[in-house]
C-alpha cells in the first residue's frame, strides 16, 4: 500500500484555525492522504465529531469530522470501518480537520455479538496503546487480517484475535518469547511464561516456581493442537496478554487500566 502525503503549500484567503487564530494569506497547510480504520469517536460541538483512525503511515491520528454528529456520517464512524483520509491542518500540532471515505464497512459484524465485542477491544487497545502519530506500519497488515476474518464469519476469530495481542505487545517493544524454555532452551512441553521477562518456561524447569508464573496455553505453543483451541486456553492467553499490556499501556493517575471493551471481552470468553 502506498501512503500519499504531504505537507504542501496552501494559499486560501486568511481563515481561522481550530484554535481561533488566523493566519495570514500564504499560510502553509499541512495535509496528508492515507487508507485507515476508525477506531473511535466523540461529539464535538453540535453538528461535528472529532474521530481517532488508525493508519500505517502516520499512526493513531485524531481530526474533526465536520457533520460527524449527523446520520449521513455515523456508518462511516463506526469502530473498524476502513476508510480513505485526508487530514488538514493549518499547523502541524493543530487537531485539524478529516476527510473520511468508506472503503469497507464492517456491517456484518453487527449480527454477531461476539466478533462485535473482539472488534471494539482490538480498536479500543490501538486507542489506548499507540502514542498519538506515531507510525505504525508493521501493525498495519495484521491488524486489517484481524478486522477481515472477524467480518467474514470464518472460525477461529478467539486464536486470530489472541495472536494479534501477541502481535501487537511486540510492536510496541513488549514482545514475548515463546518459542523455547528459558532455562533450559527445550522447544516442548512448554507451559508457562515468566511474568517479568515474558520468557516461556517448560514444565519440568518451574519446579517450585510454578505457582508464581502465568499459565501458557498450548494454543500458543509450537506444538497447539490440530482441533483448535478450547475457550479455557483462549482465556488463558488473554489474561496472559493482559498482563504485558499492563506493561505497555501509559500510566494514568491511578496506573495502567485495560480499556473497558477489552475486559468485557475476556469476561465473555471465560
Amino acid at each position: 500500500m502506498r501512503c500519499l502525503c504531504s505537507s504542501q503549500p496552501f494559499d486560501p484567503a486568511p481563515s481561522p484555525g481550530l484554535d481561533g487564530t488566523c493566519g495570514p494569506a500564504d499560510t502553509r497547510a499541512m495535509e496528508w492522504r492515507d487508507e485507515g480504520v476508525v477506531l473511535a469517536a466523540r461529539p464535538f460541538g453540535e453538528t461535528s465529531a472529532v474521530a481517532e483512525v488508525f493508519t500505517p503511515a502516520h499512526g493513531r491520528h485524531a481530526g474533526v469530522v465536520r457533520g460527524g454528529a449527523g446520520r449521513r456520517m455515523a456508518p462511516v464512524l463506526q469502530p473498524g470501518t476502513q476508510v480513505a483520509a485526508s487530514w488538514r491542518a493549518r499547523l502541524d500540532d493543530q487537531l485539524g480537520t478529516f476527510t473520511l471515505e468508506p472503503l469497507r464497512p464492517r456491517i456484518a459484524l453487527l449480527s454477531d455479538a461476539g466478533r462485535l465485542a473482539a472488534l471494539g477491544a482490538a480498536c479500543a487497545v490501538l486507542c489506548a496503546a499507540l502514542p498519538e502519530r506515531a507510525p505504525h506500519p508493521a501493525l498495519w497488515p495484521p491488524t486489517i487480517a484481524l478486522f477481515d476474518i472477524l467480518d467474514s464469519g470464518a472460525d477461529g476469530w478467539p486464536l486470530a484475535y489472541l495472536r494479534w495481542e501477541l502481535g501487537l505487545l511486540d510492536d510496541l517493544g513488549f514482545g514475548l518469547d515463546l518459542t523455547a524454555c528459558a532455562v533450559t532452551g527445550r522447544t516442548d512441553d512448554l507451559a508457562y511464561v515468566s511474568p517479568r521477562t515474558g520468557r516461556a518456561v517448560a514444565r519440568a524447569a518451574a519446579g517450585d516456581w510454578a505457582p508464581r508464573l502465568l499459565p501458557l496455553p498450548a494454543c500458543l505453543t509450537t506444538a497447539s493442537p490440530t482441533p483448535g483451541p478450547t475457550a479455557t486456553e483462549i482465556a488463558r492467553g488473554l489474561d496472559l496478554t493482559a498482563h504485558f499490556l499492563l506493561r505497555a499501556l501509559p500510566h494514568g493517575s491511578q496506573g495502567p487500566r485495560l480499556p473497558e471493551a477489552r475486559v468485557r471481552l475476556a469476561l465473555r470468553m471465560k
